[in-house]
């Protein structure tokens, strides 16, 4: 029951993504970014520690969980050592999933022939 909930809601964060780009016709850009924000806001609330228990990996691999994870890396950063630590904390909780972005696409990149 647990991989049906996830897949049922990781696919209607999906068909949200799918919806904004179809309707209101905003680009890919604009989607990924309201949903990293839309994860950092709804946590900031303290909703989307509720919705990962409900959803277990339907709401962490979803690109919302960017969002997520950067508001939780900065408020602890901000808790251990101030101001400086909000900057600090943010990338500390982030920092292999930025790394493995940058490697895959590079590697990407080698194999195939980029068009940009």
């Amino acid at each position: 029951m647990e991989y049906l909930i996830a897949f049922v809601c990781g696919g209607l964060i999906c068909v949200v993504g799918q919806l904004l780009l179809d309707i209101i016709k905003i680009t890919p850009a604009h989607v990924m970014t309201l949903f990293v924000v839309t994860g950092a806001v709804l946590d900031g609330f303290g909703l989307y520690d509720k919705f990962i228990e409900f959803a277990g990996a339907g709401a962490t691999i979803p690109i919302t969980s960017f969002g997520h994870s950067l508001l939780h890396g900065a408020m602890k950063g901000a808790e251990e050592h101030g101001l400086i630590g909000i900057g600090m904390g943010m990338f500390e909780l982030t920092s292999s999933g930025i790394s493995a972005a940058i490697l895959f696409s590079f590697l990407a990149a080698l194999i195939f022939k980029p068009k940009g």
